[in-house]
């Protein structure tokens, strides 16, 4: 069976800078709790740094769960 519409990789390269700004922001926030237990709170470089290589895998993921939502809606 062909696929039909967007190729796994041209849907994670769109979601992408979503995954990195919503990984940094997460990031940054586990910081702000982790500060609670005396650890360091990350600059907002460090927490883009950190998100956008977080957000490789989950781009990825999140990319693969949506072609497999549009090979389902084919059938």
């Amino acid at each position: 069976m062909t696929q039909s519409g967007w190729s796994l990789r041209k849907i994670a390269l769109v979601l992408y800078p979503f995954a990195t700004g919503a990984m940094a922001t997460n990031v940054f926030f586990a910081s702000l709790i982790g500060s609670w237990v005396g650890l360091p709170v990350l600059s907002s470089v460090w927490s883009i740094v950190l998100g956008a290589l977080i957000g490789v895998p989950a781009t990825w993921a999140f990319a693969h769960h949506i072609r497999s939502l549009m090979d389902k809606s084919d059938q």
